[in-house]
């Protein structure tokens, strides 16, 4: 398989140098460029196309949250991944209503931030567990069926499969674990996100887990 291409978005030079120098030991992802603010992250996200982009949330002029924004207007199937230097950060939070994948602490450890890279280009979220709450009590999106009774007609419209997998999904398991769960190949239970994010409307995985929660089919 080819290398993950990711781009670097942070104002700090030293801080894009210290991804660089840490991603580029890592086996299977290769830096495809840097940006340093939002205006710069959505000119380089056009023209290198790359799998991942890392993006600082916090940074002068445009920031992390609307260079997401407009670059998943763009393109909804762009993968953004959140640098936050908190791990409740309402910007962050802002950054997934956005669009975004997930977002991770700066001063992650490298095989954690490896494993976080992986799981966005491979289409799952990274959400820290104990920012759920957080996520949902501060900056939860207008969902579908929220507080207007749609949403058990929403729900109604999975099949007992995908019911499997969204509750799986929220509990905070990736694809891969959700086949070896199901005993199931990762391209169905990747053909079974696609299908729920589709009926219920929702953007992402970081979507459908609030979706879950909010609607109760996890408690």
């Amino acid at each position: 398989m080819s290398d993950i291409r990711v781009l670097l978005v942070d104002d700090q030079a030293l801080i894009r140098a210290g991804f660089r120098m840490i991603l580029e030991e890592t086996d299977g992802i290769d830096i495809a460029g840097e940006a340093q603010d939002g205006t710069d992250a959505i000119r380089l996200a056009e023209e290198l196309n790359p799998d991942v982009i890392l993006m600082d949330v916090r940074m002068p002029g445009l920031d992390g949250i609307e260079a997401t924004r407009r670059i998943m207007a763009r393109d909804a199937s762009a993968r953004v991944l959140i640098l936050t230097t908190f791990d409740l950060d309402e910007y962050a939070f802002a950054a997934l209503r956005a669009g975004a994948s997930g977002f991770i602490l700066k001063d992650v450890v490298v095989d954690e931030l490896a494993r976080a890279i992986r799981s966005v280009a491979n289409g799952d979220a990274v959400v820290s567990p104990r920012a759920t709450r957080s996520l949902l009590s501060v900056c939860a999106p207008r969902l579908p069926g929220r507080g207007d009774g749609a949403a058990p007609g929403l729900l109604d419209q999975l099949t007992p499969r995908e019911r499997e997998v969204l509750l799986a999904m929220a509990t905070g398991l990736s694809n891969h674990e959700i086949a070896a769960e199901l005993v199931v190949s990762e391209v169905t239970v990747k053909t079974h996100v696609g299908n729920i994010l589709t009926k219920l409307d929702l953007r992402n995985r970081v979507h459908a887990v609030i979706f879950a929660y909010e609607t109760g089919l996890v408690g």
